[in-house]
Formats: C-alpha cells, structure tokens, sequence
C-alpha cells in the first residue's frame, strides 16, 4: 500500500510503501509471478510486514491465520489447494501478480509531478504554496518507507529494495523543498535528515552483509520504537490547530514501546507477545500511511487558498498505483496489505481529488471518469475473486480476507 512517497505499503511494497510508501504508500510492491507454492508477501508502500529472521525465503503452505497476523510472510490462502488447478485460478493469479508488478510504475513516477510543481513554486518566490503540501504527512510516509526498506532488505528483495529506496528519496527530496519553503520547521528537518541517511546506510550495509547482527537488530528495535512513537503524535500534531500543542502522546507511546521492545529482547513475553511487538513496525507502518490522506485534507480544507500547490497528477498515480494492489491482496487474503492500497486509493488519492474538485482545480469529466474507473475497478476485483474461489457473494471473500477462514 503506497500514498505519495509510497510503496504502501505495506503496504507499505510499495509500496504504507508507494508509496506504503505506498500501508504505499504509500504503499510500492514488487511481487515476483511464481507459481502460488512460492507466493511471498511482497508490501507496496501501502502491506507492511515486520522482519521475521526465522522465515524461510520459500514457505510451505499454512492455515488460514488471523488479520492481525496478516503481515507475516505467508503463501495463499489454504482454500487455494482445492483450485490450483482450475484454468480461471490459474489465471487470475498470474494477472494479480502483474497488476501488483505493474504498480511499480506509477509509484515510481508519484512525486515527480509534485517535485517540480514545488521547484517551479520556489523559483517563482511563491513559498506560501508549498505549505499546501503537509509536512507532517510527508514524514509520515516517510517513516513507512524506511520501515519497508528494512523488511526487503532483511528479505534480501533486490527489487523491491530499489523501488522502496526510490521512495525514500524522493519523499525526502520534497521534505527538503518543504524545508527550503520554511513550510517545515529546521530542527525537525535535521532530525529527519540524520535518520534517512542512517537508515539508508544501515539497510545497505546489511544487505551487502557489512553489518553485524546487533547493530542490525538495534536498528530493527530503533523503528519498532519509532513506529510506536510517531503514530500518536503525528494524530495529536495534525489536531493542534484543534487542541493543544503537546509531546506528550509520542512520550508515552515512546516509553510503552521501549518496555515492550525490552521485554521482547530479554525473553519477558511470551511467545504470542514476542510475535506481536515483531509485528508492531508492520503495523505502525500502515497506520502512519493510512492517517496521511486524513492530514492531507485537514490541510486542504483549513488553508483552501494553498489547495493549488497539490499535484492532481500526483493524486491520481497514488489511486492507480495503490488501487492495482488490491486484487492482489484480496486474492492472497492478505488484509493489512488490503487495507492500506484500498485506504490510500480511496481517501488519499480519490479523496485529495475530491477536494481538488470542490475548490474548482480539476475539471467534472475528469474527476467522474477517475471516480468510475477506481470503483469499477474495485467492483472487478471482487467480482473476480469471487468466480475464482466458487463463492456465491463478494461477502464471502471480505469474510474470509478479515477473519482468515
């Protein structure tokens, strides 16, 4: 699942991831077509997985498990055995996979459009419309990303570690901008800077196995943490015009998240709390992604006279980019992956172009022709799956996607 930046996730994938970042994405995704016994759990910046050392790169097939647990690593769903062998299984498997793998390219392309609609902005001395891009938001996907990076890295995904990395720096190239604008305050674009150059040098210099496994696992712990930690005060710091200016919610998460990363690491849980705090980052990932679209319009409808500095382009790849992952996680049962494209389609791409429709900034043939083509889009995808699994109701396929059977 991928919003702008992407990848999404899982989603994210991409990508919260993407993209998500892309859950982009958010989320940014690069999922290999294999044959549904080598299916493996690719996030988009919209599906964000933890890093789980104990998984094999290939799974044999499992149960059906639990959403919450739906950021493991895990092939498809268990029903799949009974109709692998079917020609329309077969097909609609082979075609989500290159739905997802065709994602990469809008995600790819997400901030291109924002990032030289800022550049043109800066060099006109008109600041004041870059504030239309919330910085917060921006961080958000941001923190996703390198979530990501870090799982595929750990996966040893070479493609998916490119296409997330290209989230990274092309979020952080519009932090920078925002930065230059004062739209983002200096302090916190220091902060943020440090932690992209080291998370990129790390995740590199693991992937080329430079890195010992301590520094690796502190790392792992250092964005478990940090998850826990931006989600709650990202919320609170979006509301501020609403509420008081405060530290305290990112504090309290901070402690929690420490103790529970403490007790993980010193055997004080037990098995199903160790798997949850592994899960955490995951998660956190989708959630950051998933309140960006809520942030983005807050800044819309707060300050409609900086709406003009919103990419319609870039708006519109996010809901392509995150809406081809959703048969693809429908399919394979995935639902944090599922949750995070069909968030970040739906309200941060589709809900951003709403809002550039009501202030008059995109045309009514444009916005109808991208609402019909995202919900028939959506219907098909449900109609599909539904065919291929022999159900009689698209409900049966939301059921089995949440509950896991």
């Amino acid at each position: 699942m991928v919003v702008v930046g992407l990848g999404v996730g899982v989603g994210v994938g991409s990508s919260l991831p993407s993209g998500t970042a892309g859950w982009s994405p958010l989320f940014h995704s690069s999922l290999r077509q294999k044959p549904l016994t080598h299916v493996k759990h690719v996030g988009n910046r919209f599906h964000f997985s933890p890093s789980l050392s104990s998984f094999p790169r290939r799974l044999p097939r499992l149960p059906p498990v639990l959403a919450l647990d739906s950021d493991l690593p895990r092939p498809v769903h268990r029903r799949s055995e009974k109709l692998k062998s079917s020609k329309s299984f077969e097909q609609w498997d082979s075609l989500t996979a290159k739905f997802s793998a065709g994602s990469n390219l809008p995600f790819l392309l997400l901030q291109l459009p924002q990032i030289i609609l800022n550049a043109r902005n800066l060099l006109a001395g008109n600041k004041s419309a870059l504030f239309a891009v919330p910085w917060l938001g921006m961080l958000t996907g941001l923190l996703g990303n390198i979530s990501l990076l870090s799982y595929f890295v750990k996966k040893r995904e070479a493609e998916a570690v490119v296409v997330q990395t290209l989230g990274v720096v092309s979020i952080y190239a519009v932090i920078v901008q925002l930065a230059m604008a004062g739209a983002m305050p200096l302090p916190h674009f220091t902060v943020t800077s440090i932690v992209v150059a080291s998370g990129l040098v790390l995740n590199f210099l693991f992937y080329f196995g430079l890195l010992n496994s301590t520094l690796w696992e502190l790392w792992q712990d250092f964005i478990t943490i940090g998850g826990v930690s931006a989600f709650p005060q990202v919320i609170w710091s979006t509301l501020v015009p609403f509420i008081p200016n405060s530290i305290l919610p990112g504090a309290i998460a901070f402690v929690i998240g420490l103790v529970a990363v403490v007790m993980a690491r010193t055997g004080k849980l037990p098995e199903k709390g160790v798997k949850f705090v592994r899960a955490i980052s995951g998660w956190t990932a989708t959630l950051l992604f998933m309140w960006m679209p809520v942030a983005q319009m807050m800044t819309n409808f707060l300050s409609p006279e900086n709406i003009k500095g919103l990419s319609a382009f870039s708006m519109l790849l996010a809901m392509i980019g995150n809406g081809l992952m959703i048969p693809r996680a429908l399919f394979i049962r995935d639902f944090m992956w599922f949750l995070g494209s069909s968030w970040a389609s739906i309200f941060y791409g589709w809900g951003n172009l709403i809002c550039l429709y009501y202030f008059n900034i995109i045309s009514r043939e444009f916005f109808l022709a991208a609402t019909v083509g995202l919900y028939a889009w959506i219907g098909v995808a449900f109609w599909r799956d539904t065919k291929v699994y022999g159900y009689d109701s698209p409900l049966a396929s939301m059921k089995e996607l949440v509950s896991g059977s």
